[in-house]
């Protein structure tokens, strides 16, 4: 068993920078690939990002590639996802989401475990 929790979210104007957190407890970190998702009112939850156990490899889904990095550091149990010019399409519930799996998910169903979300929110 793992728990995450999001952190970092908030309101920024177009074209600003955020950077979320997630912070895991429990199991041995790096044990669980990592991913990040987001859903918008109405939308489908869909992959951001995502993180092998050991940080070697990295998955980001097109919309948001060149703009967005994903990081984490397993000594402190934490992902990051470093958010950069931001668009209003961006605006969304951001979650963090871990599983023991040996290879980066891109759906929701690749996922355990989830944290509650922290809201990001891109005004124009």
């Amino acid at each position: 068993q793992v728990q995450l929790v999001e952190s970092g979210g908030g309101l920024v104007q177009t074209g600003g920078s955020l950077r979320l957190s997630c912070v895991a407890s429990g199991r041995i970190f790096n044990l669980y690939v990592v991913g990040w998702f987001r859903q918008a009112p109405g939308k489908e939850r869909e992959f951001v990002a995502g993180i092998s156990r050991l940080g070697g490899s990295k998955d980001y889904a097109d919309s948001v590639k060149g703009r967005f990095v994903i990081s984490r550091d397993n000594a402190k149990g934490a992902v990051y996802l470093q958010m950069n010019s931001l668009k209003p399409e961006d605006t969304a519930l951001y979650y963090c989401a871990a599983d023991a799996a040996l290879r980066i998910g891109v759906g929701p169903k690749d996922y355990n475990y989830w944290g509650q979300g922290t809201q990001v929110t891109v005004s124009s």
